[in-house]
């Protein structure tokens, strides 16, 4: 072997070793984000639940959150709650359409008056209501439904 080809390998070894240094030093770095010292740093908050799993509130009433998706559906476009409370929020996520929501008048097997008139693209809101009796309640887009945008929350009671 030549004394060339020597510095060769320690400049090789001595690079690899800054390489590995710099990403053991990233990774460490990484885990240490916002730690002010004081110990116990702000709580992490709660991940939002996925649309159509109903949570219940700490006010003891069943939440629930679908969409509205570009391609006239609601997302999921069925759910099931217990009797009781019941806050529904919709979120608009198609880009383009303006979309309402209402229980189908007639259709299930007590009214639910409450319902959100019109959401431009992006918006959302919430609506609270009781219901007591079981079965399907289907529910619209009075804008959409003879394309199909219709859906059904279940009271399983």
């Amino acid at each position: 072997m030549s004394e060339a080809g020597l510095p060769r390998r320690r400049t090789a070894r001595r690079g690899a070793v800054l390489a590995a240094g710099l990403v053991l030093s990233t990774v460490a770095l990484a885990g240490c984000g916002g730690d002010d010292g004081q110990g116990g740093g702000a709580p992490s908050p709660p991940a939002a639940a996925a649309p159509g799993s109903v949570t219940t509130a700490p006010d003891g009433v069943q939440e629930v959150t679908i969409e509205t998706p570009a391609g006239y559906v609601f997302s999921p476009d069925a759910f099931t709650v217990a009797p009781g409370r019941v806050r529904l929020t919709v979120v608009n996520t198609d880009e383009q359409m303006v979309h309402n929501f209402r229980f189908t008048p007639g259709a299930g097997p007590a009214e639910i008056e409450e319902q959100i008139p019109l959401l431009q693209a992006g918006e959302s809101s919430t609506i609270e209501f009781e219901v007591s009796e079981a079965g399907d309640y289907p529910f619209d887009c009075s804008f959409h439904i003879q394309l199909g945008q219709v859906g059904t929350m279940t009271v399983a009671g």
